[in-house]
């Protein structure tokens, strides 16, 4: 174990470190990590309809309206200035739209 203070070596038992005096840390339990996480089922962020999300962008992406839904306001403004990012954004964008779950979450 190692010092938090001063980065000096000490027994596992200390209760203080000889170098500098500073009072040991408790130690830790270990951390069980699990990597078999749902994400659609979280619930992290607020949630949105796709598919009223994908008609907004079909028939108003143009001006950026899905984003505004999303509460993306600086990309809905780019959108509204750019006519959907000259197209391109748009289309991008159906394709996404398609891809998610329903609902999807965001920030």
């Amino acid at each position: 174990m190692f010092c938090r203070q001063c980065g000096a070596y000490m027994a596992d038992d200390a209760r203080f470190c000889t170098s500098c005096g500073a009072p040991a840390a408790p130690a830790q339990q270990p951390v069980r990590v699990t990597h078999n996480i749902i994400v659609n089922n979280v619930g992290f962020g607020k949630k949105k309809d796709k598919w009223l999300a994908f008609f907004l962008c079909l028939f108003l992406g143009v001006f950026g309206v899905h984003k505004f839904y999303e509460e993306r306001i600086g990309m809905g403004i780019l959108y509204l200035f750019t006519a959907g990012l000259f197209g391109i954004g748009w289309l991008v964008d159906i394709i996404l739209l398609l891809c998610k779950p329903n609902p999807y979450y965001v920030l």
